[in-house]
């Protein structure tokens, strides 16, 4: 997400996702099904008397729905437990000012909607792993014809930014892209913006980040000392906007200073049985619905606790997240960053084949490993990747990649330009100031 604070006009308006994304259509009878299916969900997993009323309340948050250009129409009624089989989630964040607090700037003058923050989180089939993978917003790829619902289709790009595909077509747009640069399937999809970051933050009850060194960003208006800090609301958006305030100022150090926070969130949820916990379950739940627009198979409270169900179990080294392979280019005379798609090729290759994968590089520029975590050891030089020779044009051929090696333990072994860090790695904040 963009930086707080004044920023350039754009000469042209762009149409915000309530004119590119399909909304399906209020359905008093889909109501009543999400309704009867929240309660039985809530009497399974909290088993109180309450439980229909919590869930009217998660249910009457629900906003409309968007339909993804693959997705079949209509309300899917799964078993309450944890989703089977394998999911591809892309949760993507908007820097769109509409309808949200006047600090965030003019919503006339602010006219772009960018997905500043575009993540695509995978669960293996068996529920033994999970990975979570960054999409650079200066990121040049390929951008296929997406669907506009004024009728038509905005037509295929060759090489356009990622952060792009949101004013292009929506969230549906997003997912197309993501699809055509991996090679999966995502039949969910979440578009969150500023509020609802505040929201679910607060839903949470906050989030233990360490700070390696100061943080001080007059855009984002973040200003955090070294030490622990227990981060939600604002200050939490804050924290995950600034990319002015820690590693080199750029979207790359955002990236892994985004890591520091998804590690720490990961752990507050497991740690604290969030999932067991029916109180915490629906404000989370709640915050969600009222403050993201969800794709269709998403917008259904059967389907969220599901996918939360499937990551339970999941050890903390087996949930990864790392940053899409890139290097320093240009593309159409723009400045960027280029895939390198040996190495992208490798982290796709392992996601479709399920095997769990080890990092073998950095955590990146705007984090460190916590000197104070038990068994912490020196902090890898940040790797140096020079821009790829590969074009940006190319689609990964990702069926024909030769697959990566493995460790002894069976992990997929990526190369060292591929950073990020597992959740059980302890990791600090590294501010620039």
């Amino acid at each position: 997400m963009s930086d707080l604070g004044r920023r350039p006009r754009r000469a042209a308006r762009v149409p915000t996702i309530a004119r590119h994304g399909r909304l399906k259509r209020y359905s008093p009878v889909g109501a009543v099904l999400k309704f009867l299916a929240a309660a039985v969900a809530v009497l399974l997993v909290s088993g109180g008397s309450v439980a229909a009323i919590a869930a009217w309340s998660v249910v009457s948050s629900i906003q409309p729905s968007v339909t993804l250009a693959n997705e079949t129409p209509g309300v899917q009624m799964p078993d309450i437990d944890a989703i089977e089989g394998g999911v591809n989630l892309l949760l993507v964040g908007s820097d769109s000012r509409q309808g949200q607090d006047a600090m965030f700037g003019d919503p006339e003058k602010e006219t772009a909607t960018l997905n500043d923050v575009t993540m695509l989180l995978h669960i293996s089939e068996d529920h033994s792993s999970a990975t979570v993978v960054s999409f650079p917003r200066d990121l040049f790829v390929p951008i296929p014809a997406c669907p506009n619902p004024d009728g038509g289709t905005y037509g295929a790009m060759s090489s356009q930014k990622i952060n792009t595909t949101l004013s292009y077509g929506g969230l549906p747009c997003t997912v197309l892209t993501v699809e055509k640069l991996t090679g999966l399937s995502i039949p969910f999809a979440a578009e969150v913006q500023f509020n609802g970051v505040i929201e679910l933050s607060n839903a949470v009850g906050g989030v233990d980040v360490c700070v390696g060194s100061p943080i001080k960003d007059p855009y984002t208006g973040l200003d955090l000392a070294a030490g622990t800090h227990n981060l939600q609301g604002l200050e939490a958006l804050q924290f995950l906007r600034t990319r002015h305030g820690v590693g080199d100022g750029s979207d790359l150090g955002r990236i892994s200073n985004q890591q520091v926070f998804l590690s720490a969130l990961v752990r507050t949820l497991k740690d604290g049985n969030t999932l067991s916990d029916p109180t915490k379950l629906f404000g989370i739940a709640k915050a969600a619905a009222s403050n993201m627009t969800l794709s269709n198979h998403l917008n259904n409270l059967n389907n969220m606790v599901s996918i939360a169900l499937a990551l339970k179990d999941i050890p903390f080294d087996q949930i990864v997240f790392v940053q899409y392979p890139n290097g320093i280019g240009e593309s159409g005379g723009q400045s960027g960053v280029l895939p390198i798609k040996s190495s992208a090729n490798a982290l796709f290759q392992a996601i479709q084949n399920d095997q769990p994968i080890s990092l073998t590089g950095g955590t990146g520029v705007g984090s460190e490993l916590d000197p104070n975590a038990p068994g912490a050891t020196e902090t890898p030089a940040p790797v140096e990747t020079p821009a790829p020779v590969e074009t940006a044009t190319t689609p990964p051929l990702y069926a024909g990649a030769t697959t990566p090696p493995a460790t002894p333990g069976g992990a997929v072994a990526l190369p060292e330009n591929v950073l990020g860090q597992t959740a059980e790695d302890r990791t600090c904040s590294k501010g620039n100031n």
